[in-house]
């Protein structure tokens, strides 16, 4: 079988621990997290948590089996499964700004609309929101420019709604 990559949308319990036991379910049984990223919902009871993850058909079976046994978790959902979905990732990237670099540094901003988020005498922190090409692509592009830090957020996604009148 082939391995695949998955991505799971899972409502948890706002509660401390949670996080703890879904990673202990992952490290005890030897699955690996790719990307993990949880914050409050508009409940604050509750939790929503993006894991992406990888694996063939029966290691992701057997993934979401155990998410769904664990007493914190109310809901796991295989969002690469359900059909059409929409998934981000942002990151905060560090760069030189040096005078002969600013003119190609707005240029690059402009041309993938990101956003200048701090300003130093010689560097510049950007904002970039995107799928994993964009993100790519922009890193690709500053690289030479000099690249000082880098910090992403993981992957974010959320089901499409169905788009019948």
């Amino acid at each position: 079988m082939a391995e695949r990559k998955c991505t799971l949308s899972v409502l948890v319990e706002n509660t401390p621990g949670a996080l703890a036991r879904i990673a202990g379910l992952f490290s005890g049984r030897g699955f690996n997290i790719d990307s993990l990223c949880v914050a409050e919902t508009l409940d604050p009871t509750l939790s929503h948590l993006t894991l992406v993850t990888h694996g063939d058909d029966f290691i992701i079976e057997q993934i979401i089996k155990q998410l769904r046994r664990l007493i914190d978790v109310y809901k796991v959902v295989d969002v690469t499964e359900e059909g059409d979905f929409v998934e981000r990732e942002m990151a905060l990237i560090k760069v030189r700004a040096e005078k002969e670099y600013r003119d190609e540094i707005y240029r690059i901003c402009e041309i993938f609309r990101l956003k200048i988020v701090d300003v130093s005498p010689r560097t510049y922190v950007i904002e970039v929101t995107g799928d994993k090409n964009k993100l790519n692509a922009v890193i690709d592009l500053l690289r030479p420019i000099g690249i000082k830090e880098i910090v992403r957020t993981g992957l974010i996604a959320m089901k499409r709604e169905k788009k019948t009148p």
